[in-house]
């Protein structure tokens, strides 16, 4: 059952949501599967690792295999040879020099076709070789003489021996994709050495080295398209600049973001993203480590880690220096007097009188950091495991489990879409929700009432990804395993799933509209505005039995309840612990009566 008349409400709603992040109406349900994102286990060329699609919205992108690179590239080619009335290999080379952009080719074509020449290499008539006629000919390279059937020359009609001409080409091919701007060899020249030449005179294996630096300069030179990140992934993505939304998903079912092609992380910005990756990678959280679980030798000033036994420490050698890890005096002037093994009474007492070394405090602000970015990479990593965890639970719940459920309970598998859904809700929620586990450690501790809100729309969100995960994964197990159910029973449970993934699907539209606004809905003062509390928050007043409070060790970095409050201007409600100004009687935030 749904946990209050709220959530029924809000699951019923079904037709006033948006699709998931896009802020667009979602399609009709009779389109079929698209709508669901997911693949027919019986659809042919499907060799993809996961058969996991997100919700389809309007795209601004095109994803292109290398047949459709090729297509376009050609079709490129094709328009500046004919435009132009020059050979295909010219035009080849013209959209090399200027990135495949064809319009910056015709502009500089029509302003200056001279300039344009001489910057690229091509010649507006192939210069006659003085020496044609010669039976034999003397390598410019080698100096060797050979018969005129093994020379040969580009445009400008320098000649030059085929071993030479293969060994030239060769190592520019081998040398990387600046074979594709191949001058003459000889040095005083600039002419173009373009792909008829290479196809006449490299070897087999230099011809496709080349043809695909050609293919993939395409992708690589267009500031609109660019190769999918996903490891061994060989498609790319056609992006229409200025459309907003960097989400791409590629066919190998990878998400990343075009503005910084790491993996998708809506609502959290790049910059934030690059901060949170270069901490993770960094040697900073080592140090802090150091620092806050040693202290240095006093006299060689090596860290030395105290895991176990009592306070007397001896330096290893060859230092062997004895002292009180306590107070890192000489352990010759510690005994009974001072407290013995177990204890230092000269660290006590200049402890009870506020006497820290430098040392002393910076090793506190260490451990302090380092506890808290603990509690946030721990929650972050474990959503990025169980979202991991859930694609393969949807994997699996397609190819096998949906077949049995059809089965047994005499219905289509296309009725049966939304425990996908909700599969699919689960995969997207749980990388929205490690993302926000970043954007609340870069959140600035001063501003309470932002940290408030977010960690009340964090915890209402991870709440309720909660019970539908579980609904979703343990319920749902119970149906493919008992024989004993009957149809009555599974069409309670569909209530239930669809209810769950709508009302979640409302907490994390809030989520992430929040974020996105940079919780601009927290005015100066610590309070939340009226459209928040009646507009954006209304999606989620369903889940109000099952909410993680915010400050609690199971969402987020944890305000203590009503912590640093002015009793005088503002009181802590006890449902939400939000802080409300003292006029207001309900909670801005969980409408719960003072």
């Amino acid at each position: 059952m749904m946990d209050s008349e709220d959530d029924m409400h809000d699951a019923n709603d079904v037709e006033s949501l948006d699709d998931f992040y896009s802020g667009e109406t979602a399609m009709d349900s009779d389109d079929g599967d698209e709508n669901y994102g997911f693949i027919d286990n019986d659809s042919d060329g499907s060799d993809d690792s996961t058969s996991y699609r997100p919700h389809r919205q309007q795209q601004n992108y095109t994803i292109l295999s290398d047949a459709d690179i090729r297509e376009r590239q050609e079709e490129d080619i094709t328009m500046i040879s004919t435009v132009l009335s020059i050979p295909r290999v010219s035009a080849s080379i013209l959209l090399r020099h200027y990135n495949w952009d064809v319009s910056k080719v015709h502009d500089a074509w029509f302003a200056d076709e001279d300039r344009v020449r001489k910057a690229v290499g091509l010649l507006e008539k192939a210069v006659l070789d003085p020496m044609r006629n010669a039976t034999e000919l003397t390598c410019g390279i080698c100096f060797e003489s050979y018969p005129c059937d093994r020379r040969h020359a580009a445009a400008c009609g320098h000649p030059f021996c085929t071993s030479c001409w293969r060994g030239y080409i060769s190592t520019s091919i081998n040398d990387g994709p600046g074979c594709l701007m191949l001058r003459c060899p000889d040095p005083s020249c600039g002419a173009a050495v373009g792909q008829d030449m290479i196809n006449v005179i490299a070897s087999e294996e230099d011809r496709h080295k080349y043809a695909r630096y050609l293919l993939r300069s395409y992708i690589e030179d267009n500031k609109k398209t660019k190769w999918c990140p996903a490891p061994g992934c060989e498609y790319s993505v056609d992006y229409v600049m200025g459309s907003g939304n960097y989400d791409i998903t590629c066919n190998c079912s990878y998400n990343f973001c075009w503005n910084c092609t790491e993996e998708a992380h809506r609502p959290v910005d790049c910059g934030t993203v690059a901060m949170w990756i270069l901490k993770n990678s960094a040697e900073s959280e080592n140090m802090n480590w150091i620092l806050a679980n040693s202290k240095p030798c006093p006299k060689c000033k090596r860290p030395i880690e105290k895991n176990q036994g009592c306070m007397h420490i001896t330096c290893t050698p060859p230092c062997k220096f004895e002292f009180c890890w306590l107070c890192l005096g000489a352990w010759s002037d510690h005994g009974e007097r001072t407290g013995g093994f177990y204890a230092c009474n000269r660290y006590e007492t200049a402890k009870q009188e506020g006497v820290y070394d430098e040392a002393e405090r910076r090793r506190e602000m260490a451990k302090n950091s380092l506890e808290r970015y603990t509690h946030y990479y721990e929650r972050w990593a474990t959503n990025q495991s169980s979202r991991q965890k859930a694609l393969q639970d949807l994997q699996q719940m397609q190819s096998v489990q949906l077949g049995k459920l059809s089965d047994k309970y005499m219905q289509p598998e296309s009725q049966l879409k939304f425990i996908t859904e909700a599969w699919l809700q689960i995969v997207e929620c749980r990388r929205v929700l490690k993302w926000t586990y970043a954007y609340g450690y870069y959140l600035p501790e001063h501003e309470h009432a932002k940290r408030q809100f977010f960690e009340y729309l964090q915890g209402e969100a991870e709440s309720g990804l909660e019970r539908l995960h579980q609904c979703a994964e343990k319920e749902l197990q119970c149906f493919v395993d008992d024989e004993g159910s009957q149809t009555k029973d599974f069409n309670e449970f569909r209530t239930k799933l669809a209810g769950l993934t709508t009302v979640t699907r409302n907490y994390f539209e809030n989520l992430v509209r929040a974020l996105e606004n940079g919780l601009s809905d927290v005015d100066s003062h610590g309070a939340c505005s009226r459209t928040v509390s009646s507009k954006s928050l209304s999606g989620s007043k369903g889940g109000r039995g099952g909410r993680s409070k915010p400050g609690s060790s199971k969402s987020n970095g944890g305000s203590s309840r009503g912590g640093g409050l002015d009793a005088s201007t503002h009181w802590s409600c006890e449902h939400c612990t939000y802080a409300n100004v003292k006029s207001v009687t309900t909670c801005e935030i969980c409408h719960h009566h003072r």
